[in-house]
Formats: structure tokens, sequence, C-alpha cells
């Protein structure tokens, strides 16, 4: 069972439910030990488990009804943030499950699950120069998603730091604003 949390945590990142990411962890185990038999002895364990995992993953999202931003049981917004290291890592989440799922796979694959190109390629089935060529796209859109992600917070930071007569219209409209440019045009 030694990869058992890992896939584990493949799949509740790629389901973002916990109890969705049990019963495709339970499904895994379960197609792997009926295939079990006919598996070649020069066979890539962690690769076929993977692979498994990912294509239960695949058939739930493709048959599942539920809408995985809608209905995740994990909310960054309503998690207490108490230190910085906590605060980004919900930001890291909450970007990466707003990536598509082709650039998240990759990315749990090879960053959260250590797996090697070949490896990744075996269990997405691609070349290994694919998966270089897509890790590559899916490191830029984290990184953009991390970069707008950080400008939402530094809006909301600044709002939150706003004097109370700011937000109750008690304080002088911002140059430019809309309320402003109404007062010029009369």
């Amino acid at each position: 069972m030694r990869f058992a949390d890992r896939l584990f945590r493949l799949l509740i990142r790629l389901a973002g439910r916990a109890e969705v990411a049990e019963d495709l962890h339970q499904e895994t185990w379960i197609a792997a030990a009926r295939h079990a038999p006919r598996l070649a002895a020069d066979t890539d364990l962690a690769a076929w488990l993977f692979t498994i995992a990912r294509n239960k993953h695949t058939s739930w999202r493709r048959w599942s009804v539920v809408r995985l931003r809608r209905e995740s049981t994990f909310d960054p917004d309503q998690a207490p943030a108490p230190d910085r290291a906590v605060e980004t890592r919900r930001d890291l989440e909450r970007a990466l499950g707003a990536l598509p799922a082709i650039h998240r796979e990759v990315l749990l694959l090879v960053g959260v699950e250590g797996l090697e190109t070949a490896q990744v390629a075996a269990v997405l089935g691609l070349s290994s120069e694919a998966v270089r060529q897509r890790l590559s796209r899916a490191r830029a859109a984290l990184a953009l998603a991390l970069g707008e992600e950080a400008e939402v917070i530094s809006a909301r930071r600044a709002k939150a730091a706003r004097p109370p007569e700011a937000i109750a219209g008690g304080a002088e409209p911002f140059e430019g604003s809309a309320v402003n440019r109404r007062e010029v045009g009369r």
C-alpha cells in the first residue's frame, strides 16, 4: 500500500471533494486487484496505478451532474488564515482548482506526486515531449492564475483597510470615479 496516500492525494485534488475521492480511491484499488493477474512483470507500478486513478476520475467527471466548483467542500474564502503560510497554500489550491483539468493533472502528477516525465507520459497516454510541453503551459497558467489571485487579494485587503467613513460614503469620491465624472459633466 505504498501508493495509497499518493493516489488519494491526487484524487482529492482532482475531484475537489473528499467523499468523491474516497469512492474513486476504492474503485482504483478494486480495479487494480481485478487486473493485477494480467500485469506484466516489467510494468511501472506507479504509472499503472496513477493511470487507473486518473481514468476513474475521468469517468466520474464525465458522468457526474455535480459541478465541482459549486459543490466543493473546500471553500478557501470560508477557512480562517492564521498565518501567511496557510493563506499562501489556500491561494495555491484556489489557483490549481481554477486551472483546466489537463493542466491540473500534469502539475499534480509531477509537482505533488513526484512522478518522472516518462511515468506521467504513461499515465496520460502522451509522449514525453508532449508532457514537457503540457507541463510548461500548465506552469505558465498557474503563474498567471496566481498573479491574478494576488491582484484580487490585494484589492480585498485595500477594501478592508479603508476607513468606515469611506465605505459609508462619507469620504470624498476618488478622482476619476463615476461620481466625480458625473459632477464634471454637469
